[in-house]
């Protein structure tokens, strides 16, 4: 009995699900297991179904149909050129139908869309920015020009005429009251103490001086008033302006929040309404559905793949152990055996009579045809008669074997021209040109 306690086994750990996969909710829950048996049902018939027309179908193609396809190409040449000339004039009545489909869609949207902002931008927003422009120009541009023409004009024609009557008055002044008495002492009092003269330059120049100020006193007090009448004008116009301005701009912000709020509440408000609560609760329902109806399909249709090739290969074990193992033990048991023992005892006795018969035959026949050429022979001979011997040609001498050329190499031994073969003939036994070589004067 062992009393020690065995070691617990440690709970499956399970493996961690993954933080990037969202939570799956109730619907889809409750959709899935349904859904893949339902469609594991019905698709495993149409699967095995399916693998079984494949099966057909590539028999067929590899048996039947591509051979017939080669033959009858060029029957349906014709008939495909035909058809092709078919399709291409139906194309082109759907492209002419798709075609007006398109101008009336073209249509229908600048009827919808186009022509409305046209009509509002063209008798409507153009009227009202003619008559802003016409306002600003009644009230900013013809005062302007009015008060230019009437008043800054006469204004400055009237400065520019005081200012050249005081330049003519300051060179009056200047002629009869430096240059006179200067002239004067200069002809009349050439030679007057020193003292007089100066005496008599510090009471001209205090003068002088004296006049100048009081001369441009009443210029600076004329040119203040000027610049505060010109001030006083401007102030006025640019109130008016900046008025006129703030009214137009209110008017335009009043215009700009009345289209505003009128095209939000027309178009934009409605569209995200039917989106927010109509299409998108409906498209997530119908996306939920159709990606499980989807994956329940492509499990299915996996899982029928593998029920049907192990259905196959049942069949084709069955088919294997019904007809083709008892086809192959049959002959391998029965017909090899009588084969063999066909070939062993009649084929080959047959084989080798039939060769003796035809070398008996061959052998015959070249008798037969030694006979005919020695027949021939026999019978020119005795109607040409006998060939004639050829008669040899004298020589002045004896004619000896020629010595062997040797050839020397740069640096190495002698080396001979080789010697005739002995395989050849050398002797008088060999064919000349004096020897018979036709059929009629053979031998």
């Amino acid at each position: 009995m062992d009393l020690e306690k065995s070691p617990q086994s440690a709970p499956p750990v399970m493996p961690a699900r993954p933080r990037d996969v969202a939570p799956e909710g109730c619907l889809a829950v409750a959709i899935r297991i349904p859904v893949r048996i339902v469609a594991f049902v019905l698709i495993v018939p149409v699967r095995m179904v399916w693998d079984a027309l494949v099966v057909c179908g590539r028999l067929l193609n590899d048996t039947l149909l591509r051979p017939l396809g080669r033959a009858l190409m060029w029957v349906l040449a014709p008939v495909g050129r035909a058809l092709v000339w078919l399709l291409d004039g139906v194309a082109t009545v759907i492209a002419w139908l798709f075609t007006g489909l398109g101008y009336a869609l073209k249509w229908l949207f600048k009827l919808l869309f186009v022509w409305p902002w046209v009509g509002l931008w063209r008798y409507v927003a153009v009227p009202v920015g003619r008559a802003l422009a016409w306002l600003g120009y009644a009230l900013l541009v013809v005062p302007a020009r009015r008060l230019y023409e009437r008043l800054l004009t006469p204004l400055g024609h009237g400065i520019v005429w005081t200012l050249r009557g005081l330049a003519a008055a300051f060179a009056w002044l200047w002629r009869v009251s430096v240059l006179t008495p200067a002239n004067w002492l200069y002809r009349a009092l050439l030679t007057p103490t020193g003292h007089g003269i100066a005496w008599a330059a510090r009471g001209l120049w205090a003068s002088v001086v004296w006049v100048s100020r009081g001369l441009w006193a009443g210029v600076v007090w004329v040119a203040r008033g000027l610049w505060a009448g010109i001030t006083w004008v401007g102030g006025g116009l640019w109130a008016a302006v900046t008025w006129v301005g703030r009214g137009l701009w209110a008017v335009v912000g009043w215009l700009g929040t009345v289209v505003g709020t009128l095209l939000r509440w027309t178009l934009v408000v409605p569209v995200v309404a039917l989106w927010r609560w109509v299409l998108a609760p409906i498209g997530r329902g119908i996306a939920v559905v159709a990606r499980e109806i989807g994956e329940a399909l492509g499990h299915a249709w996996r899982v029928a793949g593998y029920v049907s090739l192990a259905v196959g290969r049942f069949l084709g074990r069955l088919f294997r152990w019904i007809f083709v193992e008892p086809v192959r033990w049959v002959y391998r048991s029965v017909f090899t055996p009588m084969g063999h023992f066909v070939r062993d005892v009649f084929w080959k006795p047959a084989a080798e009579a039939a060769r003796s018969v035809g070398r008996v035959t061959r052998q015959a026949l070249a008798s037969a045809l030694q006979t005919a050429r020695q027949t021939r022979a026999d019978i020119r001979r005795a109607l040409f008669g006998a060939p004639r011997e050829p008669e040899p040609v004298p020589l002045s001498g004896p004619r000896g074997e020629p010595e062997p050329v040797r050839l020397v190499k740069p640096g190495g031994p002698l080396w001979s021209a080789p010697e005739p073969s002995r395989g050849e003939r050398t002797g008088a036994d060999t064919r000349t040109l004096g020897s018979s070589t036709t059929a009629l004067t053979k031998d």
